[in-house]
């Protein structure tokens, strides 16, 4: 009998059978490869996408001590989220700060303090500017001479006169020392002078109102002039007691040994009139004397905190080019209309 032979598959689909164990091993390679790689995909979106966060406990190597129990649990909260990423400062004392400043309390000269006029002169060069235009000052004056706690012998007041002067005040001989009321801080003192006339001139009636309302009536007219102011100023900054954010404030005040020179002019009456009563002067002397002494004379002190002085997109500015237009390009919130019209 004849045995018939079956021809090998690989013959009758013309591929060797070298190349057939080459491409199988080729497609187990591929497989492998792209299981090894979906593995590693999903490792890493597990344990670094959607694993755990890290033990609240676990400290930096900038981690400051445990904020005190008197703090709310929000406020330790965030004290140990700021710790942990800003380095704590040491403490600058007063001798620190004097010393890297180069600045030495007993050998240090007396400043001028031109630059300081300079810039002092042109604010109130503006001031007076605006108070000229709208006449702000003006409609301040009335409403504060008029205020419902004025006297019940007074009559309106009406103002008919007002000068801010022409010159300005000249501060020098600036010199830092150590605070005498708080340890451990510094406060500027310098000398001031202003030369000038400053004017406010009022008209009112006086109204006798015993033994019945309204009986008579005197009419008054007076003008106060400030000629010459002249002290030493104290200048520090202090943190702020009511703001609780801790912000800082400017504290002003003034020596006692401060020197102050008004001329006062009055007119008293309608048909005979006295001018330039002494008695009115002195008055007028005595209560704008006491109106500083309770407000910025030492120890009494006037504050005014400062601002924040860290840059925010909302309080830039561009100076506007000439020939741009006037507005000015607020960077916050866009270009002026001036800018985008430019070519």
């Amino acid at each position: 009998m004849f045995a018939i032979r079956r021809p090998h598959t690989a013959s009758v689909i013309g591929i060797p059978c070298s190349d057939n164990e080459a491409i199988w091993s080729f497609i187990q390679g591929l497989l492998l490869g792209q299981l090894f790689v979906i593995l590693t995909l999903g490792c890493f979106i597990k344990f670094f996408i959607f694993g755990d966060s890290p033990d609240s406990t676990s400290k930096s190597i900038y981690a400051k001590p445990p904020a005190p129990q008197k703090y709310s649990r929000s406020q330790s909260h965030l004290r140990k989220k700021r710790s942990s990423v800003l380095r704590d400062p040491p403490s600058q004392s007063t001798e620190t700060i004097l010393s890297k400043t180069y600045y030495d309390v007993r050998s240090h000269q007396p400043e001028s303090l031109d630059w300081f006029n300079v810039l002092i002169a042109q604010t109130l060069a503006q001031f007076r500017e605006d108070a000229r235009t709208d006449d702000a000052i003006l409609k301040s004056l009335d409403n504060l001479l008029n205020a419902p706690q004025k006297p019940d012998f007074l009559d309106s007041i009406r103002v008919t006169e007002v000068s801010l002067g022409e010159d300005f005040p000249i501060f020098s001989n600036c010199r830092i020392s150590p605070s005498d009321d708080e340890p451990g801080k510094l406060q500027a003192r310098m000398d001031v002078d202003l030369s000038d006339l400053i004017t406010l001139g009022v008209e009112t009636k006086l109204l006798l109102n015993w033994p019945k309302p309204l009986v008579a009536v005197l009419p008054v007219a007076l003008a106060v002039s400030i000629v010459r102011f002249s002290g030493t100023l104290s200048i520090s900054f202090i943190p702020s007691p009511e703001n609780l954010a801790g912000s800082t404030t400017l504290a002003f005040s003034f020596l006692d040994d401060y020197r102050l020179e008004i001329a006062v002019s009055s007119l008293v009456g309608s048909r005979s009139r006295l001018q330039d009563v002494p008695k009115i002067a002195q008055l007028v002397e005595g209560r704008l004397h006491s109106w500083i002494d309770e407000r910025c004379v030492e120890p009494k002190f006037q504050q005014i905190v400062l601002p924040s002085l860290w840059p925010r997109k909302r309080t830039t500015r561009e100076q506007s080019r000439p020939g741009e237009g006037a507005d000015d390009v607020d960077l916050s919130g866009g270009i002026a209309d001036g800018q985008r019209r430019r070519p």
